[in-house]
């Protein structure tokens, strides 16, 4: 399945074509005070958060994108948060970020699941298989 793994940064030809990464019930991680307020809200609500590590010149995240939205909006009862690898460098690194998209499960602030690259099935098995964890099948 796709990744990408590092952006050459003298590249800045940027493809015209415009994807929208934040949709639906997906909340952009903008400052690691707004990770840690996002979490706080998941862990008070007793929600399974899902962390998205993309960017925006990746090409299997731009074709994730869509999906990512859609599950967002068939799962409220998961917390969705998408966060730009070039806008959050430092945090982005000291999640060990080797490619993107990757995919974390946090469930309390601790991780519990990982996957990296757009695989949508695979996406679609974990997202179950943590609902099922947590006795909720909710949609």
């Amino acid at each position: 399945m796709g990744h990408c793994f590092s952006r050459d940064k003298s590249d800045d030809t940027d493809s015209d074509q415009a994807v929208e990464f934040v949709g639906g019930n997906v909340h952009c991680v903008t400052s690691k005070e707004d990770w840690d307020q996002k979490l706080s809200e998941a862990k008070r609500d007793g929600k399974i958060v899902i962390a998205n590590f993309s960017a925006t010149w990746c090409g299997p995240c731009r074709v994730l994108a869509p999906f990512y939205c859609e599950l967002s909006e068939k799962y409220p009862s998961l917390m969705f948060l998408l966060i730009d690898v070039d806008e959050l460098t430092d945090f982005s690194t000291s999640w060990d970020i080797k490619a993107t998209p990757t995919f974390f499960f946090l469930k309390d602030g601790q991780q519990i699941d990982k996957l990296v690259g757009a695989n949508k099935p695979e996406l679609q098995k974990k997202i179950s298989a943590v609902l099922d964890s947590m006795g909720n099948n909710r949609k």
